[in-house]
């Protein structure tokens, strides 16, 4: 099996060409992952390889580096150059790098203004004719 440490997959992700896998069940996946990373979960990958580019490695990545060593060794085996990260999004969060929110591929938006109606400006509300 094949690791990457956390310094050698930011640099790898920084160039923006990473491959990047998310094994982690959904539900942990939409509550923090490593922008741009794809989420197979763990019991759905090998139904779905024919999702990933087997000419660029493959950079796997779970909560802790446990699950993704062995998804790791599955992508291996199937022909992919596959490293699992060591710490995974764990010891990235710990860091202080970015994290996504929400589904597959989502950037973290400020919450929407509260209410049913869309907020304006002092100004705009007396024009309303109310």
């Amino acid at each position: 099996m094949s690791q990457i440490t956390q310094a050698a997959f930011v640099e790898a992700h920084s160039r923006g060409d990473a491959q990047v896998v998310d094994v982690r069940e959904t539900r942990e996946f939409t509550s923090g992952h490593v922008p741009g990373a794809r989420s197979v979960p763990m019991a759905q990958l090998t139904g779905r390889l024919h999702e990933l580019d087997p000419t660029r490695p493959v950079y796997v990545i779970c909560a802790s580096g446990s699950r993704s060593s062995a998804m790791a060794d599955v992508l291996a085996h199937h022909g992919f150059d596959a490293r699992s990260v060591v710490g995974g999004t764990q010891a990235w969060k710990a860091a202080g790098r970015p994290m996504a929110l929400g589904p597959e591929r989502s950037v973290r938006r400020q919450p929407a203004a509260p209410g049913p109606w869309p907020r304006t400006t002092s100004r705009e509300a007396g024009r309303c004719g109310c």
